[in-house]
């Protein structure tokens, strides 16, 4: 890629952006293989997503009425585009025992794969060794998660739900025109609590499930690009979904095969989200280079008073003057050799 800095009018912007946390964080993402660990969470995502929502409708088919029903199905049609009109809620209403019973065992064994795949995905960006831990513990570890997940996304979509309701009424009660730019500003205003919903599902994501615990800052810039960005993609591919994926040649798999593909670009999503919390900021890494800096002077500060001794004793020792003796103290030597 280093061509491309030397290109005469792209190069500037190239260096630019080559210097950002952004292209940092690709290549992390290039490093660990982000396609084949994206591929791996669409798998298991879409394996444990039709549990997940067959429970789902089960449980508020027998506890809701036909009112709450039909917005139930059009805010999960909402959160997931195109799958909605795929579930037969009549026949969920008259086997809600029988279906929730089977989903959720189902959702259980698929569900807490589904935990530790993303586990182990999301610690390969951050390029950290599995933990040895007993098997059992983990799987149990796994379906904690699994449940405070689950609740999570139930609050968000609660939250996101009131909000909706609550921008009817207020649009409902002032006359606002949907069309106009009241509308649009209400809009807008249901946006982004859905991205607020969002926002704190991924700091979730992000720290429970890989088990890490990134800087503040970064997790928060992180958290709202992943919110944004999923919003944006339901917004786009919601009408993908729903006029184009129905007709297309593909026939019956229409729907699973455009659902797969929605599940994959949130997959890569959360993947360049886990490789931003995990990169280190360009302030950080001058941080630790100027630390090593300051380690490696105070190393050899501290080495130069050895040095000094060492040389000291390897030094060869001056010549002493020898001692002078006294008369007093050859004389008995001089008796000793005359015998007196």
């Amino acid at each position: 890629m280093d061509w491309l800095k030397k290109l005469p009018v792209v190069g500037s912007a190239v260096t630019r952006l080559m210097t950002t946390h952004a292209w940092r964080s690709y290549e992390r993402m290039d490093r660990v293989k982000w396609t084949r660990l994206a591929a791996a969470m669409t798998f298991t995502s879409f394996i444990a997503l039709f549990p997940l929502l067959t429970v789902a409708a089960a449980i508020a088919a027998a506890t809701l009425s036909q009112e709450q029903q039909n917005k139930l199905e059009d805010k999960l049609s909402d959160q997931v585009p195109g799958i909605a009109d795929q579930l037969d809620i009549g026949a969920l209403v008259e086997n809600a025992g029988t279906v929730g019973l089977i989903a959720g065992a189902l959702l259980l064994v698929t569900g807490i794969g589904w935990v530790g795949s993303m586990r182990e995905c999301l610690r390969a960006v951050w390029e950290l060794p599995d933990p040895e831990e007993n098997a059992v513990l983990r799987k149990a570890k796994d379906a904690g998660v699994l449940v405070g997940l689950g609740g999570a996304l139930l609050v968000t979509i609660a939250a996101s739900t009131v909000a909706s309701a609550l921008i009817g009424w207020i649009t409902r009660q002032m006359g606002i025109d949907e069309g106009g730019w009241g509308g649009i500003l209400l809009q807008i205003a249901a946006f982004l609590v859905a991205v607020l919903a969002d926002f704190l599902l991924l700091l979730y994501v992000l720290t429970l499930l890989p088990g890490v615990e990134p800087p503040r800052r970064r997790l928060m810039v992180a958290a709202l690009i992943g919110a944004i960005g999923f919003e944006l993609l339901k917004l786009l591919l919601s009408g993908y979904m729903q006029g184009v994926a129905t007709r297309s040649m593909y026939g019956a798999f229409g729907v699973p095969v455009a659902l797969l593909l929605w599940i994959n670009f949130t997959s890569k999503l959360v993947v360049f989200c886990a490789a931003w919390t995990a990169t280190q900021s360009k302030d950080e890494i001058e941080a630790a280079d100027e630390s090593e800096d300051s380690v490696d002077e105070s190393e050899d500060s501290a080495g130069e008073p050895e040095d000094s001794v060492d040389e000291s004793e390897d030094a060869p020792a001056a010549p002493r003057e020898p001692a002078v003796r006294s008369d007093s103290d050859a004389a008995p030597g001089r008796a000793a050799a005359s015998g007196g």
